[in-house]
């Protein structure tokens, strides 16, 4: 069934559909949206199974059994038939069809080496997996500004001020830096997907992919966030040296105590108090777990929400729980380390650019097939006055 004739007799059904339903017959017009569904059924069914026939008959083209060509106009991205010949691209190696690869074209700067987007649909769950499952991600600021560009700071976290009525507003200073500049760093991620995947249908493909690559792509930038060096990626929060006062360091050979955490606390400024929270390794927070103040009360809480999700607290504060982004605390160490500190996360900003690409190529040394992933971010600390560090000497 080609397009034309499957959007000439869905029409014709939906108009039979909306007489039946002014006229009030429930009854006939639930048939005949049975029919509708049922057309919809064929229509996709027949379109997968021509996409399938496609990719194992070798042919470069992947498309819906249709007449013409895949249009460029609008979201491509987001067609059906996108979707199904970025699924064989990445599968089966099947080249993407010359009509996407066209528009790709339009909107890379390299010709000859085209690196097909995600589809939106994919893209969105990426990103909203990302999300869900990233502890530090979900906390910091996101941006998309254009890289390369000086962007001032009070652009990213702008403020407030009175005016009196008909004045308008003095620029005001800051004691951070002026202008931030986002580079193109790139981060890559190899996907690994077994044999089975070639067989799937396009949900569970999808569904598979959205995991591999969130996954991957989260603990690679909540690294960065957390240590990042700012050489070929992003520059991270223990990358800032912290304002006068705020390093708190501790004796090697020194046992973790109550009055560590009240050092960390003192030394937070007051107007940093609302948004900054803890952040340690399980291992460190258990160490702490056990103390208790000079009135017996303890110091550290785990409370636990409806889904049953730990939620823990240093007097008050919330803490968040990071795992092989820190060391664990110990009391003999190598070389100066910092196990835990205090900040407030909506003063770092991730920009990143959402147009995450995929490629598959295969290695000629090990004769693997390498499926990779491919986005551009930069991040950066905007105002380090919140920034508290506990650091073991050597």
């Amino acid at each position: 069934m080609v397009k034309e004739i499957y959007m000439s007799k869905r029409k014709a059904l939906v108009d039979e559909a909306q007489t039946l339903l002014d006229n009030g017959d429930m009854e006939k017009f639930n048939d005949k949206m049975k029919e509708i569904e049922e057309l919809d059924a064929q229509f996709e069914a027949q379109a997968t199974a021509q996409a399938n026939l496609n990719a194992v008959s070798g042919s470069s083209v992947v498309q819906a059994p249709q007449t013409g060509t895949v249009s460029t106009s609008g979201e491509i991205y987001d067609s059906m038939e996108y979707r199904k010949a970025f699924m064989n691209y990445v599968t089966q190696g099947t080249a993407i069809p010359a009509e996407f690869s066209g528009a790709l074209r339009n909107v890379t700067t390299k010709t000859t080496d085209v690196a097909p987007v995600i589809p939106t649909t994919t893209l969105n769950r990426i990103i909203e997996r990302m999300e869900t499952v990233g502890d530090i991600l979900k906390l910091v600021t996101r941006t998309s500004y254009k890289g390369a560009v000086a962007i001032p700071t009070s652009s990213v976290k702008p403020t407030a001020t009175w005016a009196a009525e008909g004045s308008g507003v003095a620029v005001q200073k800051t004691e951070v830096d002026g202008t931030i500049i986002f580079a193109y760093h790139k981060l890559k991620i190899a996907v690994s997907m077994t044999l089975e995947v070639q067989t799937m249908s396009l949900s569970a493909f999808e569904t598979k992919f959205v995991k591999d690559v969130a996954d991957a792509m989260v603990k690679a930038l909540e690294a960065a966030i957390i240590s990042g060096d700012g050489v070929d990626k992003p520059k991270g929060i223990l990358a800032e040296t912290p304002v006068s006062g705020q390093a708190i360091e501790i004796a090697s050979g020194t046992a973790l105590s109550y009055d560590t955490l009240i050092e960390a606390e003192a030394a937070l400024p007051v107007e940093y108090e609302g948004g900054a929270r803890w952040c340690m390794t399980k291992k460190t927070f258990m160490a702490f777990y056990g103390m208790t103040d000079d009135s017996g009360q303890p110091i550290a809480r785990i409370n636990y929400g409806i889904d049953g999700k730990p939620e823990r607290i240093f007097n008050g504060r919330p803490v968040a729980i990071v795992s092989g982004l820190l060391p664990n605390y110990t009391t003999t160490v190598s070389a100066d380390t910092t196990f835990a500190f205090i900040f407030d996360f909506a003063d770092y900003i991730l920009n990143t650019n959402h147009e995450i690409t995929a490629k598959v190529y295969e290695d000629h040394d090990t004769d693997d097939v390498i499926r990779k992933a491919v986005m551009l971010v930069d991040g950066k600390v905007v105002d380090k006055n919140s920034l508290v560090t506990l650091t073991v000497k050597a």
